[in-house]
């Protein structure tokens, strides 16, 4: 039997209860992989923020570094200033452990309503491969003369050739291992002339050693538009960090929103760290009505990460059928409650014979 030591951040606002249900979909149904895990709990969030000033310490990077995975609920508190929990914590992790790429699929699955229309499951299944520890967030800018009429602040995009190329490397044996067969790079050469000449440069080197992968090239904002218009030209997509964050989120509202989607902050050689993609969504918190899908799917990505690929598929195979009970995938208004939903993925994954 295999065991995996999986820490577990449950984190803010209804964090915690969209990541109990993945636990529960886990923990009931292992033995039929003959798998077991040992879930490490971890406390950090706006809570323990709030109370000690800890973001993250000596000691949870320890931990962390210890564990097979991470498995996050959601980081964002209502009574901390945005920025301090995303940067101190989330960032702090991607860097800390180097998961330099984020992974999000961006599938519409059978039953769930897209705001495209006359597109179908056919038309929306793509993925997108964001470089995750460089460009704009790597945290290089400042200030002077804070506060005044002269002030200036600065936010510096940072680029290296190597982080560049071992995501794009990242790209195209995805590509191959998946048996899909085209990678877009979405990126902005026209006006970012030096950063992302050397993303396009790299780009193209690297697609030489992938004869039959085809390739195309897109500025981001066309790739937004052709997101909604024909989300079926995408196949792969790689990008920057902050054109891939600002483009999965594009992608999660045509998929059907939130409450479906995930992804992974991977390390293909270290520790990785899957989350459903949507907030903390506080207001929901404790009120058993928000939709632990996303979660459950991000423990899918989770073990597909690990390898454990056939007890991934059937998770993600429960998901899309419990996805088709819901009468929407929106907080409050799936016609069940968020233990409910989790107990379904449990039963289909259950009774799902070989």
């Amino acid at each position: 039997m295999k065991k995996y030591n999986i820490s577990v951040i449950g984190g803010d606002g209804t964090g915690p209860e969209v990541v109990d249900e993945a636990l529960k979909v886990l923990e009931q149904t292992k033995s039929k992989f003959d798998i077991d895990f040992n879930f490490i709990m971890n406390d950090l969030g706006g809570d323990r923020y709030l109370k000690s000033g800890d973001l993250v310490t000596e000691a949870d990077v320890v931990e962390l570094g210890n564990s097979d995975s991470i498995l996050l609920g959601a980081i964002g508190h209502p009574d901390v200033k945005p920025g301090i929990l995303e940067q101190g914590i989330l960032l702090k992790l991607r860097k800390e452990f180097d998961q330099y790429i984020n992974l999000r699929p961006v599938v519409l699955y059978p039953g769930v309503e897209t705001p495209l229309a006359n597109k179908t499951p056919k038309d929306i299944d793509f993925v997108v491969v964001r470089e995750n520890t460089e460009g704009l967030y790597a945290g290089a800018g400042g200030y002077i003369h804070y506060g005044t009429d002269k002030e200036v602040a600065t936010q510096e995009s940072i680029n290296t050739r190597s982080a560049i190329q071992r995501c794009i490397e990242y790209a195209f044996e995805y590509t191959v291992k998946n048996n899909r067969k085209k990678i877009t790079l979405c990126a902005k050469t026209n006006v970012l002339t030096y950063a992302h000449d050397l993303w396009e440069r790299v780009f193209y080197e690297v697609a030489e050693k992938y004869p039959d992968i085809e390739t195309d090239y897109g500025h981001v904002d066309a790739v937004c538009m052709w997101m909604v218009k024909n989300p079926e030209w995408f196949d792969v997509i790689v990008t920057d960090n902050m054109f891939g964050d600002i483009i999965t989120d594009l992608g999660a509202m045509i998929q059907g929103g939130m409450g479906i989607a995930a992804g992974g902050n991977i390390n293909p050689k270290g520790v990785s760290m899957c989350e459903p993609i949507g907030g903390s969504a506080p207001k929901y918190t404790g009120k058993n009505v928000i939709n632990p899908l996303a979660c459950i799917a991000a423990a899918s990505m989770m073990l597909d990460v690990l390898g454990e690929d056939k007890y991934a598929n059937k998770i993600e195979n429960a998901v899309i059928k419990t996805a088709q009970k819901l009468d929407s995938l929106s907080a409050g208004k799936m016609g069940m409650g968020t233990s409910e939903v989790g107990d379904m993925v449990k039963d289909f994954i259950l009774n799902d014979e070989e």
